[in-house]
């Protein structure tokens, strides 16, 4: 496959690399658990980069994002296709969680294990050569 670029919208800078862990959608409250950082359908977002199609907020989402860091267990960024809701920005901002949105066309480039790599930019790239 070799690297692909996308531009993200800038939420919560921060640069970084690691690998995919990808949910077509995701709430953080009831269904990521803060203590143990895994999702419903099983998924370690753990030193992750998490990618969402589409969010699903819930006032409680922000909390949960602040547990996934008091338990050190916070994916490394999140990036979401689509438009992040406001309680995904500020649960990503209250977590020190690099968080990019409208990043058209992921979903269809990228699976678990892909290793991404974001920048402050809003540069985001994917690559299966590791």
């Amino acid at each position: 496959m070799g690297t692909i670029k996308f531009h993200g919208r800038v939420l919560n800078p921060g640069s970084g690399e690691g690998p995919a862990v990808v949910e077509e959608a995701l709430s953080f409250y009831g269904e990521v658990d803060p203590k143990t950082g895994t999702t419903v359908s099983g998924k370690t977002i753990h030193d992750r980069v998490l990618v969402i199609g589409r969010p699903r907020g819930s006032t409680v989402g922000s909390y949960t994002l602040y547990g996934l860091k008091y338990y050190s267990r916070k994916p490394l960024a999140i990036i979401v296709e689509s438009e992040a809701d406001p309680i995904l920005v500020a649960g990503a901002i209250l977590a020190d969680i690099p968080l990019f949105d409208k990043v058209k066309g992921i979903m269809e480039r990228v699976s678990d294990g892909i290793i991404i790599t974001f920048k402050d930019t809003g540069e985001i790239t994917i690559s299966s050569d590791g």
